[in-house]
């Protein structure tokens, strides 16, 4: 009995060390529309890039960046809108936090603004501190409809 207490007690010693130096959360994002999540990534799956609607109906509305850095706090955040050519068009700095994902918010009226005939595409981009070389979320298709959808 006293064999099996010892060999209990080194597994769970071994396991607590193991899980010590696991990282927890995941890296990933959520990109939302007037509090609705409108895209979510997270892991492998954020090197699929997908594309994001807006349209003039939802100018005066606000687009709300998450982005997870595996459960780290985020320093000097930042978040573009870049052309096809990689040209930054206009970008928003954000006031470092305490919180692991706090939200970093624009007008989407001023994303449309941006998109004008000799710009055909827009692309949404993040850094910080953590991705200095900034990533991706995605690419925004401005429509004149008047629905909202990824």
């Amino acid at each position: 009995m006293k064999q099996i207490i010892q060999k209990s007690i080194f597994l769970f010693a071994v396991m607590a060390a193991l899980v010590s130096f696991t990282p927890l959360g995941g890296e990933g994002f959520e990109i939302y529309l007037n509090n609705k999540v409108v895209l979510q990534q997270f892991g492998k799956d954020m090197d699929q890039l997908k594309s994001l609607k807006l349209t003039h109906a939802f100018a005066d509305d606000n687009l709300v960046v998450k982005y997870h850095h595996c459960g780290k706090v985020s320093k000097n955040r930042m978040i573009a809108i870049k052309d096809a050519n990689n040209k930054t068009l206009k970008e928003w700095r954000f006031a470092d936090v305490g919180t692991p994902f706090s939200a970093m918010q624009c007008k989407v009226k001023d994303i449309i603004s941006l998109s004008k005939k000799d710009v055909t595409e827009l692309r949404l981009f993040y850094t910080s501190s953590e991705l200095p070389a900034g990533r991706q979320l995605t690419s925004i298709v401005v429509e004149s409809s008047n629905l909202a959808v990824r």
